[in-house]
């Protein structure tokens, strides 16, 4: 299903059978069912709605993938810096990241978009991830503070490999599964929610396609033109749905061997004389 979802946005540009914004014919076309010529149908002011999806494919997709890695970096790198300084100054960083968590991600983007204004797609792809990596550097300093204990771990230790090397080069590496998970199912949140954003008119604005923008344009006339609502609709549930299997998928995967267990290392026993 991921893989469909790729090559569909890879592809948009060369399937897309007209413009995404050309306004084909505003008297003919105007709010046209599905038909042969136009299998999802066409808008208000005559533009093809498959084209419309296939475009807006490219838009959230690129929005979600730049976002989510965005706040994969900044989340890594708060975790990290987190578990590297120990003590009241990781307690203090952990707090912080409670406080953060403790607001709701929706309420915040829609007082920032509010204040904001007219919103550019660059602007919203720094948005969306600056306010979502909150839960990655949480993950991380979790389980970076499991692989401190472990055996490789206090062997480099004792070898007196110093802790910047040895956060980067020994345990960061063991994250990338956990990184690879979270990521799929951020993607997944953030396609669902840049859809909510530009239903509301908050996140992609018109006449950039976009699904949320498409479900708008079609929410006044619902019941006579089911098509603008039913097929956005369908294309963003299934590339959740994708994003959700993929992250499952990943999970069963690696996690029985590559994430860390919180117990300690058992500790030997004891020689007898």
């Amino acid at each position: 299903m991921a893989a469909v979802l790729v090559l569909l946005t890879v592809a948009g540009p060369w399937l897309t059978p007209y413009d995404a914004n050309a306004q084909l014919d505003i008297i003919a076309l105007r709010s046209q069912a599905p038909s042969l010529a136009h299998p999802f149908g066409t808008d208000g002011v005559g533009r093809d709605v498959l084209s419309r999806v296939l475009d807006g494919a490219r838009i959230s997709l690129l929005l979600a993938t730049l976002s989510v890695v965005l706040s994969l970096i900044v989340g890594t790198l708060y975790g990290a810096l987190s578990t590297l300084a120990g003590g009241g100054v990781h307690a203090a960083m952990q707090r912080l990241i409670d406080v953060a968590l403790s607001i709701p991600r929706l309420l915040l983007l829609l007082a920032i978009a509010a204040l904001w204004g007219t919103v550019s797609l660059p602007a919203l792809i720094l948005l969306v991830g600056l306010t979502g990596w909150f839960t990655t550097a949480r993950l991380v300093a979790d389980d970076l503070a499991a692989l401190r204990g472990r055996e490789f771990t206090v062997a480099a230790r004792a070898l007196g490999v110093r802790p910047v090397r040895l956060l980067w080069r020994h345990l960061v590496p063991h994250l990338l599964p956990t990184l690879a998970i979270n990521a799929s199912f951020g993607v997944a949140g953030t396609i669902a929610l840049e859809a909510g954003l530009s239903y509301l008119g908050l996140g992609i604005q018109p006449p950039q396609a976009s699904w949320g923008t498409i479900l708008r344009d079609g929410s006044g006339v619902m019941q006579t033109e089911w098509w603008l609502t039913l097929f956005p609709g369908l294309a963003t549930v299934f590339a959740v749905l994708a994003c959700n299997a993929l992250g499952d998928a990943l999970r069963e995967r690696f996690a029985p061997a590559h994430v860390p267990t919180r117990s300690a290392p058992p500790l030997p026993r004891a020689v007898r004389p």
